[in-house]
């Protein structure tokens, strides 16, 4: 990594499930990691979260130095932060909070130190307004869950963040593994959770108006686009649709049907009604499976593909050289 001082020392400020996966990312990448969360036994969850995370983090391949003894644990913010490289918030999405606490890091903190924020929906330059001293070097670094698995990273600045925090935010995620994408403008949600969001609204519209069972969208969209979308993102496979065409060929062959879809998408009023019936779907679709369960189910294909990703990229960069 090209910034001058190595990040090495990582603090994780609120330890639920995003800030315990981060804090399994960090160590198996060989960093020292101390935690801080004022909740009731938070620091044995913790613990027990990144022994559970431990062995596929093993399987994906752990850095040199890699150790759970690098993990401590504080109450106390101010000694969380004492000597760190970077923090990684994941503290509630409320604004009051967000910026009682930002306010008091931008003064405990030297002002070559990022400030990474895991919020999901929170603009930065709504959040740093409470840093007079040092809002340059503030910036959003939104993980996708769990985010010791998953490798997408939103970085996102608000109106004060340098470009060079920009930079060094990018290359510390990537050395941790990471794919990250930059976004130019603040939107509300990113862009990842946006694009959930537009998918959710039409998945919700279906089951409301009784065209799809619960169970029936989610295999429609598992078992059909969502294996694609696991290799290739929506615009690379529209040029693949084009055939030798391309993207041009499938932007005038399909932009006509498309749009027309376009208008008559649902916009579902969620009723307690509509609320129930999506309740009452997924239960029925779970069936005697707990949430252990699934999540063990979602992470060892997850792992798989993860994987085979890799090695496709591997071969793909072997190419080029």
């Amino acid at each position: 990594m090209s910034q001058q001082k190595p990040i090495r020392r990582v603090a994780i400020i609120g330890t639920g499930v995003i800030g315990a996966s981060w804090t399994a990312l960090f160590l198996a990448n060989g960093l020292e990691v101390v935690a801080t969360d004022v909740a009731p036994d938070a620091e044995a969850a913790l613990r027990r979260f990144v022994a559970a995370a431990w062995p596929a983090l093993q399987r994906l391949g752990l850095a040199p130095g890699a150790t759970q003894s690098k993990l401590t644990f504080t109450a106390a913010l101010v000694n969380a932060v004492k000597n760190v490289d970077l923090v990684q918030e994941n503290g509630p999405e409320k604004i009051d909070f967000k910026r009682t606490l930002y306010k008091q890091l931008d003064e405990l903190l030297p002002p070559d130190v990022i400030i990474a924020s895991s919020s999901s929906g929170l603009t930065m330059s709504e959040i740093q307004a409470a840093c007079p001293a040092h809002p340059e070097r503030c910036v959003i670094g939104h993980p996708f869950n769990p985010p010791h698995l998953v490798p997408l990273v939103e970085i996102v600045g608000g109106a004060k963040t340098s470009e060079d925090t920009i930079r060094r935010a990018a290359e510390f995620y990537t050395a941790m593994g990471k794919r990250t994408v930059r976004l130019h403008k603040e939107v509300p949600g990113h862009v990842a959770n946006r694009l959930q969001a537009a998918l959710a609204r039409e998945v919700y519209h279906l089951v409301a108006e009784g065209v799809v069972s619960v169970a029936d969208v989610d295999t429609a969209l598992s078992w059909g686009p969502g294996l694609r979308w696991g290799i290739m993102g929506q615009v690379m496979l529209n040029h693949l649709g084009g055939g030798q065409g391309g993207i041009e060929h499938f932007l005038k062959q399909f932009i006509g049907p498309m749009t027309a879809w376009w208008k008559v998408l649902g916009s579902p009023e969620m009723t307690p009604e509509v609320q129930q019936k999506l309740i009452d779907g997924v239960h029925a679709e779970v069936g005697a499976r707990s949430i252990d369960d699934l999540a063990a189910e979602r992470d060892e294909i997850l792992l798989g593909l993860i994987e085979m990703r890799n090695k496709a990229s591997k071969a793909n960069q072997a190419k080029v050289a």
